[in-house]
């Protein structure tokens, strides 16, 4: 991997982790300074900061055992596959009852990431394979996800009033209107695209929400612009009951 922005101190602090999660509360400060090649002075900074950040804990011995900050976080990296797993099951339904494709997707920064698709055979393939990237304004992905951020957070993402990229003659161009959606997204719980992201193409989705209630992913389905006004209904009833059948689980 190019280090040419390498951090050292994160690397160090890698190895102790390391080290402690193959011998829990085994080891001493003194031992993994031996072990590593770490000054004691250097290392008592690492494992303090380590502590106060709860990645380790000091036992009444001396040694050292991971923290509960580590578990959370490797909760949560395994809890993303389980959602995909989950969606992979619930969808795989939903998406012939609709008879279109379904996606699942995550918010990074401005951009909606996408994880997982149940598709259904069609003439055109959709965009939205997994690794994809797309702008949050422009889906209704985004829409859905974004309405749950703080007004602080907002403005943090979307400094300028004029909204980019363009995707569409009908992408949003002014973030007044995008927050003027986001709270009709709030009061519906829904959220859609108009041909936003690609001509002929509209969505509809719906927020997934964590055991706390926190919007974690968000799922939607998209269709021929010309079956919007026929299936809009039931693709709507469909994708809202599905993010809450995810949300539950």
């Amino acid at each position: 991997m190019e280090k040419k922005y390498w951090v050292p101190a994160l690397e160090k602090a890698n190895d102790v982790l390391l080290q402690i999660s193959e011998q829990p509360s085994g080891l001493k400060l003194i031992d993994l300074s031996k072990r590593l090649g770490i000054n004691k002075s250097s290392m008592f900074s690492l494992l303090n900061t380590m502590e106060a950040l709860d990645w380790v804990v000091r036992e009444k011995e001396g040694t050292y055992s991971l923290g509960s900050k580590l578990g959370f976080i490797g909760n949560a990296f395994f809890k993303q596959f389980s959602l995909i797993d989950r969606f992979r099951k619930e969808a795989s339904v939903t998406k012939h009852v609709i008879q279109e494709t379904i996606q699942l997707a995550k918010l990074e920064q401005q951009d909606v990431l996408y994880l997982a698709k149940e598709e259904m055979p069609s003439p055109v393939r959709l965009a939205s394979e997994p690794g994809k990237k797309l702008p949050a304004h422009a889906t209704a992905l985004g829409k859905a996800l974004l309405a749950w951020l703080e007004d602080s957070e907002l403005e943090t993402l979307f400094t300028e009033e004029t909204l980019e990229p363009c995707l569409t003659p009908h992408t949003l161009r002014s973030r007044e209107e995008l927050l003027r959606q986001l709270t009709e997204v709030r009061d519906t719980g829904f959220a859609f695209d108009l041909q936003e992201a690609v001509m002929g193409f509209c969505c509809v989705a719906a927020p997934v929400r964590d055991a706390e209630g926190r919007v974690i992913a968000a799922i939607s389905c998209s269709m021929f612009r010309h079956e919007w006004d026929e299936k809009r209904e039931l693709a709507q009833r469909e994708i809202c009951a599905l993010a809450k059948r995810l949300s539950q689980a």
